[in-house]
C-alpha cells in the first residue's frame, strides 16, 4: 500500500485539538471536537465526582467552561470499561485497564517456565500489581535489562541471593530491585548502604583483576572497610555519606599506590619525605580519605610507621543573622521552590537540623493540637510557628515518590525512590546549594542564634544535640546563658 502524500496526511490525520489548540495527529473525535494524544491521555486519567450526575467515576468529558464531566453527561459514546475487571479508565491492548495490563506483564515476566509466576517471587508480583500508579510499573517492566533480570530470577538462571546480585552488571537497576525484594520479604533484610558498598567493591575489584595492587586493595576492602561498615550497621542504619566515604577511601588508596608507582616507589619503601610530598600536593579531601588506608597499612606492617600530618580544624563561617532571615523569608513565601526543599530549608534555618536527620523524620513526628503544630526533633517536641506549620502540613499531605511499588506505605516525611528508604540527603543538599547557601553554615548560624535566646542545655534537649555541643556554640556566640547548668529545669 502506497504511503499518503504530505497533503493527504495533513488532510486525513492532522487536526487542531479542541482542548489545547495544538495542530497534531487526531487521537479521538468526541462531542467537543477532535483531540490530540496528549489531551486524550489526560482525559482518560481524570477521575472525581461528576458535577452533572454526581457519580464518582472517570471524567473524560468537558463542559464549555472546561469543567470535567463523565462520558454520559458529555455525550461521549466511547466505552472506557475494562473487559476483564470492569474498571473505568484508560484502556490498552485487548481493551484492558492499566492494572490488568500490568498484571499480564508481571505474569509474563516472572513466569518460571510453567506458565505461572515463580512462587518465590509471588510477593514481588503482588507488590507490583498493587502499586498506586500501575502505568509506571508497566513502563519499568518493559525496559529490556529489567526484563532480563527478572526473567533470569524467575527461571532460576540467577540465584535469588544477595551474593548473586552483587555480581550482576547495571548496579543501579539491581540495587532498586534488591530493595523491592527485601521490602517484600523475598530476600532477607540487610542494610541497604552496606549492600551497595559490597556490590560496588565487587565490581571495582573485578576491574583490577591481574593488577599488581589488587591483592593489597582486596585485603584493605575485606579486612578494614567492610568490617567497619558492618559494625556500624549493627548499631544503626548506615547513611549514604558512610557508603560514599568508604568508596572514597578505597579510591584514594588505589590512587596513592598509583602515585607511588609513578615515582618509582614501593609502599614498603615509602618514607616520611615521600608521604609529606604527597600530602603537600593533594587537596584536603584526598588527604582525609587516604588516612584510613595509611593507618591500616602501618598497623598491618605493609609500610613503615610514619607520622601523618594533623589536619587543620575549623568550620566555615556561619551566615549573618540578616542573611539567615532573608533565607527564612524566601523559604516560607517562594512558591516556585519545591515544598520539600522549602520545608528542609526552614528546618535548617529555624531548628539547626542536619540534613541527614531531617531526611529521617516521619509523619509520626508531627503532632497537631487545637492550638498548635509540634514537631518531634527530640524530647519534648518543638512548636512550629506559622507560616512554616502550614507548609509542613501541606508537605505531609502531598509527599513525592508515593506512586511506586517501593513506598506504598512509607511513613517518611521525605520518601525516597527506593524501598524502605527516605530521600537521599545529597539530593536536598544540592538543591539548597542552588538556593544560595550551605546547609552547614546555615545550621551553624541557626544554632548560635538559638543559644542566644535560650540556655544551651535546653536547646540541646529540644533539638537533639548534646549539651556539650550547644555549650560550645553558646561560648562562641557570647551567650548570656553560657554558664547555665545542665539538668532538669522544668520543676
Amino acid at each position: 500500500m502506497r504511503s499518503p502524500s504530505a497533503e493527504q496526511y495533513e488532510r486525513w490525520y492532522l487536526r487542531d485539538c479542541a482542548r489545547c489548540g495544538r495542530h497534531a495527529g487526531k487521537a479521538a473525535n468526541w462531542s467537543d471536537g477532535p483531540m490530540c494524544r496528549t489531551c486524550l491521555d489526560k482525559a482518560t486519567r481524570t477521575r472525581g465526582r461528576c458535577p452533572g450526575c454526581g457519580t464518582d467515576r472517570l471524567l473524560p468529558g468537558r463542559r464549555p467552561d472546561g469543567t470535567p464531566i463523565c462520558r454520559d453527561c458529555a455525550g461521549i459514546t466511547r466505552n472506557f470499561f475494562c473487559d476483564r475487571c470492569g474498571f473505568e479508565g484508560r484502556l490498552h491492548t485487548g481493551r484492558l485497564c492499566e492494572r490488568c495490563t500490568l498484571a499480564d506483564k508481571v505474569t509474563a515476566t516472572l513466569d518460571d517456565g510453567t506458565g505461572r509466576i515463580n512462587p518465590a517471587l509471588a510477593p514481588l508480583a503482588e507488590a507490583l500489581i498493587a502499586m498506586p500508579d500501575p502505568w509506571k510499573g508497566w513502563m519499568w517492566l518493559r525496559t529490556a535489562h529489567v526484563q532480563d533480570l527478572l526473567t533470569g530470577l524467575a527461571r532460576g538462571r540467577i540465584p535469588l541471593t544477595h551474593q548473586a546480585l552483587h555480581q550482576l552488571p547495571g548496579w543501579r537497576t539491581v540495587a532498586y530491585l534488591r530493595d523491592l525484594l527485601m521490602a517484600c520479604g523475598v530476600l532477607p533484610a540487610t542494610d541497604k548502604q552496606l549492600l551497595h558498598t559490597e556490590t560496588w567493591l565487587t565490581h571495582r575489584l573485578a576491574e583490577l583483576d591481574g593488577h599488581a595492587h589488587e591483592p593489597l586493595l582486596r585485603r584493605f576492602a575485606t579486612w578494614h572497610l567492610l568490617p567497619t561498615l558492618r559494625a556500624r550497621a549493627a548499631r544503626q542504619p548506615l547513611t549514604a555519606s558512610a557508603r560514599q566515604s568508604a568508596g572514597e577511601q578505597f579510591t584514594h588508596a588505589q590512587a596513592f599506590l598509583t602515585w607511588l608507582d609513578e615515582h618509582d616507589l614501593d609502599l614498603r619503601q615509602c618514607g616520611q619525605a615521600d608521604l609529606d610530598s604527597w600530602h603537600a600536593t593533594h587537596p584536603k579531601s584526598h588527604r582525609a580519605a587516604l588516612k584510613a588506608f595509611l593507618t591500616w597499612a602501618m598497623a598491618n606492617r605493609h609500610m613503615r610507621r610514619l607520622d601523618l600530618p594533623v589536619p587543620p580544624h575549623g568550620n566555615s563561617a556561619p551566615l549573618s543573622q540578616r542573611r539567615r532571615l532573608e533565607l527564612i523569608r524566601r523559604a516560607a513565601t517562594d512558591d516556585q521552590i519545591p515544598p520539600r526543599v522549602r520545608v528542609t530549608a526552614c528546618l535548617v534555618l529555624l531548628y539547626a537540623q542536619p540534613i541527614t536527620r531531617i531526611m529521617r523524620l516521619t509523619l509520626d513526628d508531627i503532632s497537631i493540637t487545637d492550638t498548635e503544630v509540634r514537631l518531634r526533633l527530640d524530647n519534648p517536641p518543638s512548636p512550629v510557628p506559622e507560616p512554616f506549620a502550614t507548609l509542613l502540613l501541606q508537605l505531609a499531605e502531598a509527599r513525592t515518590n508515593m506512586n511506586t511499588a517501593a513506598n506504598p506505605d512509607a511513613r517518611w516525611l521525605f520518601p525516597g525512590q527506593n524501598a524502605r528508604e527516605p530521600l537521599n540527603a545529597a539530593t536536598i543538599r544540592e538543591q539548597l546549594r542552588l538556593l544560595g547557601f550551605s546547609s552547614g553554615a546555615a545550621r551553624e548560624a541557626a544554632l548560635r542564634q538559638l543559644v542566644l535566646q535560650a540556655p544551651a542545655p535546653v536547646v540541646a534537649e529540644m533539638l537533639g544535640y548534646t549539651p556539650q555541643a550547644t555549650t560550645r556554640h553558646a561560648a562562641a556566640a557570647g551567650s548570656p546563658w553560657s554558664r547555665y547548668a545542665a539538668g532538669d529545669h522544668t520543676k
